[in-house]
């Protein structure tokens, strides 16, 4: 039953992922030849950390952000349950391109944030907010946390209400049956959105090309350019493998993390 859809997945994703990642290294003169021009460059290596650096604290602030609104949203009665969910991942029903350009109005220097501010009398206002790395983590945040509630929600709603009572009549506080209880079993929803929201914030290219310019570009932002504006083919083959390289580590971790938080991850 499994085997169109496996056939189907191997033709449009690993053969032509394989193949670009194969073909680096008959590009240059040497089999690394690409990836050394890349690391040498400080540039390209800025680049590379930065968007590392924001993705995993875009994903870090998405985590616990999204799993204490998931936590209240599963313990609340359940008449209402389905309407706060609603409610928490309506953003998604908006475009990403929207919704970024709506930070761009929030945070510019004549938008709605430096304009409060101007006018409760903040010293130094107006604040140069938008093409900084904080901006492009706020609007990241604001755009990965409806996924992270929606993957956590489900989770925790299937932890049995007997699981938690039984923890409590036995004597362990409510810190004591978070901890001990509830976080446990709540570890592989929290895997998931957070490979979720790594691979989609490392990959992004609209929220950071819009918020963060040039001066704050990332992977995606510098795939496109060397592809589209510079026509550098081979370099943009090779931010892609690296791209993915990176993108396959990350996921690694997190998973082998998981196996380490609870032992019946799998």
């Amino acid at each position: 039953m499994a085997a169109p859809a496996t056939a189907l997945v191997v033709l449009c994703l690993v053969l032509p992922v394989s193949a670009t990642i194969t073909a680096t290294f008959y590009a240059g003169g040497g089999p690394f030849d690409l990836y050394a021009a890349f690391l040498a460059s400080g540039f390209r290596r800025s680049v590379l950390w930065r968007t590392l650096e924001i993705s995993l604290i875009t994903t870090a602030l998405s985590l616990v952000i999204g799993f204490f609104t998931a936590y209240a949203i599963s313990r609340t009665p359940p008449r209402w349950r389905s309407v706060l969910i609603i409610l928490a991942v309506f953003p998604l029903l908006t475009g990403v391109v929207v919704r970024s350009f709506a930070w761009l109005i929030i945070l510019g220097r004549n938008g709605i944030l430096n304009d409060f501010l101007v006018w409760i009398g903040i010293e130094g206002a107006p604040f140069t907010m938008v093409f900084t790395k904080g901006s492009v983590i706020v609007a990241m945040v604001y755009l990965f946390v409806p996924l992270m509630v929606l993957t956590i929600v489900g989770v925790l709603e299937n932890i049995p209400d007997d699981v938690i009572e039984a923890a409590q009549s036995l004597g362990a506080s409510p810190t004591q049956t978070f901890r001990q209880v509830i976080f446990p079993l709540a570890v592989p929803g929290l895997i998931v959105g957070a490979v979720l929201v790594f691979t989609g914030s490392f990959n992004s290219y609209a929220t950071p090309q819009l918020l963060g310019g040039d001066q704050q570009m990332m992977m995606g932002t510098f795939l496109y350019q060397r592809a589209m504006v510079a026509f550098d083919w081979d370099g943009a083959t090779t931010v892609s493998a690296i791209m993915v390289a990176v993108t396959l580590a990350v996921v690694i971790g997190m998973t082998r993390v998981a196996k380490h938080l609870n032992p019946m991850t799998t």
